[in-house]
């Protein structure tokens, strides 16, 4: 765990979760009762995703790939108690390393959803937007872009591009290939530039679903059928534009559990999220799906 402030408040609001049995109760519900819990990460290290990886294992949950998930909505594979389903965010050059690495060890179906044109140019938007602040050069925040028009968000960081260089932290092209040919691990669409999809265009929407669908499959020599919204927003229209490119599943970041009612909402899979640097007991919190209903109830220093 990082110490901070916002660690140490969400280490005290864990333990008493767990005291409280929260946790254990959560745990009972997913182990017998229909509904899988659907988890993503972005970058963990590799101790605290084989952790968590170490904690499901042991509690009796079961591993689902997203084409497990597809068989269930198609009923060739009957709704499973205590289902846990693995996805990966963005693409990063540590998940090699922590996460493949991992998955490969305990024989646990991930899914990656990878933006491309990172894995091709090193960086992802953000990474500029960092080196940037670090210099000195601008006073904004990643949040902050996220909001901006994306034409806006785009002549800034044009600008960002011409002035600063931090070091690669996406996977390579290589990487990718490298990774797909692991038996456990999935590969799936992010974007190719990791936009907010609802502050772009029809045309860009569409570009970046089809076109990174594209790239991935041509690198992998797979289908790439699964996408994750990028920063989990999307709308009826990023929904349509999936379903006329034929995606066959897409993930979105509302924290619920999957049961059979949202299953038929193929293009909008909720997800709970894992906080990278939080305490061990937040992120039994996460993944049990307590910790976003529960924090809603404590005061605001203490919530992500």
């Amino acid at each position: 765990m990082r110490i901070n402030l916002r660690n140490v408040l969400g280490f005290i609001a864990a333990n008493t979760f767990i005291m409280a049995g929260f946790v254990r109760q959560a745990r009972r519900k997913a182990l017998n009762s229909k509904c899988i819990i659907s988890l993503y990460f972005h970058k963990p290290d590799k101790k605290e995703f084989e952790f968590c990886i170490r904690w499901l294992k042991q509690k009796g949950f079961r591993f689902l790939s997203p084409h497990d998930i597809e068989k269930i909505i198609k009923n060739e594979m009957p709704f499973p108690k205590g289902g846990v389903c693995i996805t990966v965010d963005d693409g990063w050059q540590s998940n090699v390393k922590n996460v493949v690495e991992v998955a490969n060890k305990h024989e646990v179906p991930v899914t990656i959803f990878v933006s491309t044109t990172p894995a091709e140019e090193g960086n992802y938007w953000w990474s500029y937007v960092k080196k940037a602040q670090q210099e000195g050069l601008i006073s904004f925040s990643k949040g902050e872009l996220k909001k901006m028009p994306e034409e806006k968000r785009l002549g800034i960081l044009q600008e960002l591009k011409k002035k600063v260089a931090p070091a690669r932290d996406a996977m390579t092209v290589d990487e990718v290939k490298a990774v797909s040919s692991s038996p456990f691990i999935t590969i799936g669409s992010h974007t190719q530039t990791h936009p907010i999809l609802i502050n772009c265009q029809d045309k860009q929407v569409y570009e970046e679903l089809k076109t990174s669908r594209q790239k991935l499959e041509s690198w992998i020599g797979k289908e790439v059928a699964y996408f994750a919204y990028p920063n989990g927003d999307f709308g009826q229209r990023e929904i349509q534009i999936l379903n006329s490119l034929n995606y066959k599943l897409a993930f979105s970041s509302q924290p619920r559990y999957l049961t059979p009612e949202l299953l038929k909402d193929n293009y909008t899979l909720p997800r709970f999220g894992f906080l990278e640097g939080a305490s061990s007991a937040e992120n039994i919190c996460r993944m049990t799906g307590i910790w976003h209903s529960m924090m809603t109830k404590v005061p605001h220093p203490a919530k992500h």
